[in-house]
């Protein structure tokens, strides 16, 4: 945290989250002469309109001390713009955050190969095998995994650098101390271990559909590349791709068929120009001179299967049946059904369907989802698994049929 802190907490609180503050400052030294303008100088300036004003008259320093004092207590760092732990490539992009809160580290993240990665929550087996065996190939060779810390894709990323004891970094969409997704309490624990959560909203922000979206700017932000591993033509990680290609970053994608509209998306991006990837040497290969990778010893597809089914007990089924073409089409056509089923629901009955998952969540993080009483959602699960459309678990854990 630089001394110049509070005034970049302070300009954050006042025009928002994701505000193009560049432009504004550029007619002042600093963040602090800015604060030390009056309003005159700050009419005078062409990137600043009448409600910005209106809202940096409103806040004061008083307003934001108690944000430093919730982190120093909570052993949350603060690193403003002007802190030497800023990373530079995310002083590149348009927007870059004014202010980020960290636990754990990023520590030399320039130095690295950072690739994002992000896909469906909702992902396939095959997503989900792809994206940690890739992650785990490119971080072996010392890359740093970037993603939003979500289910699916997200997890199955961080997963893959943690197995092989690599550096990851989840940028979540909201504040630390909220209660948001805690069935990833255990994997978020790991990656403070092994590398960084970072957000750039005040502690206590809850997620909402707007925070997301800014979220995803700073996971490309951070890369030089970001792979896409599975995503429909509406999927939100096609937001990150965009992102990705307006900050001049690299776009990679998994392919896979050409009959599932869950990857429709991801084909569509290569049909645009993303690059393939089929094995994690693809990732690597356009960085391997700049940061010195032997690419050489890059692990094959092949090879990192085999290792992956000694070292994780979660591999040790047979994981070729399961991601045959007959088995991933077969979980498609069940999803579908079940989809079609959901169509005549209504209610609380819809929207608790609407926030569950293929992975078991508690029936606390369901109730959160939802925002409704907890005898509302325990009626709308049980009418939910008498319709074949839920499935519950011990722990008062529920997931999609």
């Amino acid at each position: 945290m630089s001394e110049n802190a509070i005034y970049w907490l302070w300009l954050q609180r006042a025009l928002g989250e994701g505000a193009r503050f560049k432009e504004i400052l550029e007619d002042f030294k600093g963040i602090k002469e800015f604060y030390n303008a009056n309003i005159l100088e700050w009419r005078m300036s062409p990137a600043l309109v009448p409600k910005q004003i209106n809202k940096l008259e409103e806040i004061s320093l008083n307003d934001v001390e108690h944000i430093i004092y919730t982190c120093e207590q909570n052993g949350w760092q603060i690193i403003d713009y002007d802190d030497k732990n800023y990373p530079e490539r995310l002083r590149e992009i348009p927007n870059p955050p004014a202010v980020l809160f960290v636990e754990g580290d990023f520590a030399e993240i320039d130095d690295s190969v950072v690739i994002g990665v992000v896909g469906t929550r909702r992902a396939s087996e095959y997503a989900v095998q792809v994206t940690e065996l890739l992650c785990r190939g490119i971080s072996e060779s010392g890359a740093v995994v970037v993603s939003g810390g979500a289910l699916g894709v997200d997890s199955a990323a961080h997963r893959g650098a943690i197995l092989c004891g690599g550096k990851t970094i989840a940028v979540l969409g909201c504040g630390f101390g909220t209660s948001y997704l805690m069935g990833n309490k255990n994997l978020r624990d790991s990656i403070k271990q092994n590398g960084a959560l970072i957000t750039e909203f005040p502690p206590f922000t809850g997620a909402t559909k707007y925070t997301f979206p800014l979220r995803n700017r700073i996971i490309s932000g951070l890369s030089l590349g970001v792979l896409v591993v599975e995503a429909s033509v509406k999927s939100g990680s096609l937001i990150t791709a965009r992102c990705a290609a307006e900050q001049n970053r690299d776009i990679y994608a998994v392919p896979c068929s050409i009959l599932s509209p869950e990857f429709a998306g991801t084909n569509k991006l290569i049909e645009d120009g993303a690059m393939v990837v089929t094995k994690p040497a693809d990732l690597l290969s356009p960085y391997a001179e700049r940061f010195h990778i032997d690419l050489s010893k890059v692990k094959s597809v092949d090879k990192l299967m085999h290792e992956t089914v000694d070292i994780s007990a979660n591999f040790k089924d047979n994981k070729a049946d399961k991601l045959s073409f007959e088995n991933l089409e077969n979980g498609r056509s069940k999803r579908e059904k079940r989809e079609k089923a959901a169509l005549s629901l209504s209610g609380n009955t819809k929207i608790v369907y609407e926030a569950l998952t293929e992975s078991l969540q508690h029936i606390d993080v369901i109730t959160e989802k939802c925002s409704l009483p907890v005898s509302s959602v325990m009626g709308a699960l049980t009418a939910l698994e008498i319709a074949d459309l839920a499935v519950s678990a011990s722990g008062k854990r529920y997931k999609l049929s």
